[in-house]
Formats: structure tokens, C-alpha cells, sequence
């Protein structure tokens, strides 16, 4: 998020907040095309950073996802893995909006209490369940109609197996094999999605570019109505930013991970 200082540019005058893919750096020129104006209707009370978070992509991430990709309805169950980052958490609370009961699982205890807290029906924490295949039984007996996956690897081969039939996954990430120097080999997950019927589908957000709007108003909305909370992890000072990112990488950020 970066403040005009200077320019020659009457769309953006001086003192105004936008979004823009500067990278790593404390000033820089642009000639306005790379440059997003924050919405109008963002209240003052409202923090500016939101919009690299739950009112920015992450948020437009969880909201594109559950709508056009797992297409949820109301009833269903949802199953949403790193639940207390940044796209995870707004996955969960979209999906209660949209009447769903929503399970999700985090790496630490204080993460699922934020869960917990946030509205989420259960969640659990998957690093010290004696059993991944167990907990997700009995977080939700029943199944799961979509489920919201950014971790990949282990939990999504052992998550396929308790999909409903006609379940709808959506492929958001993979963390659990970025730092991967010799690639995994997992279960194969064609048995199951084959005899359930299931329909899995990787997405990038910028598929929805031409709806940015859209989704950046309703996120907006139900932040400002209290109906979606939110959770930053703010790091001071820019010589912080590779241990912040780091750790982000390590999960020991709650919510989204931000520098100032």
C-alpha cells in the first residue's frame, strides 16, 4: 500500500492510498497503470493494510474460490486446510455467511482457538492429531461437499477420501511442497474421485480480474457490518522483511502476515 507523495498525474493526487506492485522498496515511480486506488467507500477506521489482505487479494482468493469454483451451497460442509492464513480464514467465514457448516485445520493450538473464535463449526490442529484420516471423520461424519485446499500433498490425498459424492475441490495452493528439493510421492487419488464423481479444479484469482470490484465491495461490506473478521500479523521496519517472510513460510504468522 503506498502514499502518493508527488505527481503530474490528476487521477492520483498527492496524499491518496494505493495498491501497487512495487516490491520490496520505500519509494518508486510510476506512471499509474500498475497503481489501484483503494475503494472510495473504505472507512477511515479501517486499516489500509486490508487491502493486501481480506479486502485485497487473499480475500477476492477465498471469495472467487468458494463462489465459481466449489459453487457452495447452503447446507453443505466445507473443509478449508491452513484455515488461520490469510486466504484460509476468510474461506471460512465466507462459507458461514453462505450457511454452511465450515471445518477447518491449522498448525497450532492457538491457531484453531482463533478458528474457534472466528465462527468455524470445528477445527482441529493437524499436527498433533494422532490421525489426519480420524480427525477429519470426526470433525464431519458425514463427508464433505467441497473442500478449499492449500496445502496439498499428504492432507489432500488423505482429504479426497472423505469427500461426498459429487464433491467439488478447489485447488488454491500446495505449502506443503513448496520447499520441496526432491518431489513427493503421495497416494493416488484417481479411485476415489472417479467412484464419487468428483470435480477438482486449480484457479488463480486473476481469472476474475474483470469482477475485482465486485468482490472487493462485498468483502468490504461485510467487514465494516463485523459479519467477517479479520487477523494481521504486522512486522516494523522494512530491514524486516526477509525474517518476516520466512517466517511466514514457517507458519508462524496468524491471519495475514504484513510488513509496515
Amino acid at each position: 500500500i503506498n502514499r502518493i507523495v508527488e505527481s503530474k498525474n490528476a487521477a492520483f493526487t498527492v496524499g491518496t492510498f494505493v495498491l501497487g506492485r512495487s516490491g520490496w522498496r520505500t519509494h518508486f515511480i510510476s506512471n499509474g497503470n500498475d497503481l489501484q486506488l483503494l475503494p472510495s467507500s473504505w472507512p477511515e477506521s479501517l486499516p489500509k493494510s486490508l487491502a493486501l489482505g481480506t479486502v485485497g487479494m487473499p480475500g477476492l482468493t477465498a471469495y472467487f474460490g468458494l463462489m465459481e469454483v466449489c459453487k457452495m451451497k447452503p447446507g453443505e460442509t466445507v473443509l478449508v486446510n491452513a484455515a488461520a492464513g490469510a486466504v484460509g480464514n476468510v474461506v471460512g467465514q465466507l462459507a458461514k455467511i453462505g450457511g454452511c457448516k465450515v471445518v477447518g485445520c491449522a498448525g497450532s493450538d492457538d491457531k484453531v482457538a482463533y478458528l474457534k473464535k472466528i465462527g468455524f463449526d470445528e477445527a482441529f490442529n493437524y499436527k498433533t492429531v494422532t490421525s489426519l484420516d480420524d480427525a477429519l471423520h470426526k470433525a464431519s461424519p458425514d463427508g464433505y461437499d467441497c473442500f478449499f485446499d492449500n496445502v496439498g500433498g499428504e492432507f489432500a490425498s488423505i482429504a479426497v477420501n472423505h469427500m461426498k459424492k459429487y464433491g467439488r475441490i478447489a485447488v488454491c495452493g500446495a505449502i506443503s511442497q513448496y520447499n520441496d528439493s526432491v518431489p513427493q510421492k503421495g497416494t493416488y487419488i484417481q479411485m476415489p474421485v472417479i467412484f464419487k464423481e468428483l470435480r477438482i479444479e486449480g484457479f488463480i484469482v486473476s481469472r476474475w480480474n474483470n469482477r475485482r470490484e465486485e468482490g472487493l465491495k462485498a468483502l468490504l461490506k461485510w467487514v465494516v457490518e463485523g459479519k467477517v473478521k479479520y487477523q494481521e500479523h504486522i512486522t516494523e521496519g522494512f530491514e524486516n522483511m526477509p525474517a518476516a517472510f520466512i517466517a511466514m513460510l514457517k507458519g508462524d504468522n496468524l491471519g495475514k502476515a504484513i510488513v509496515k
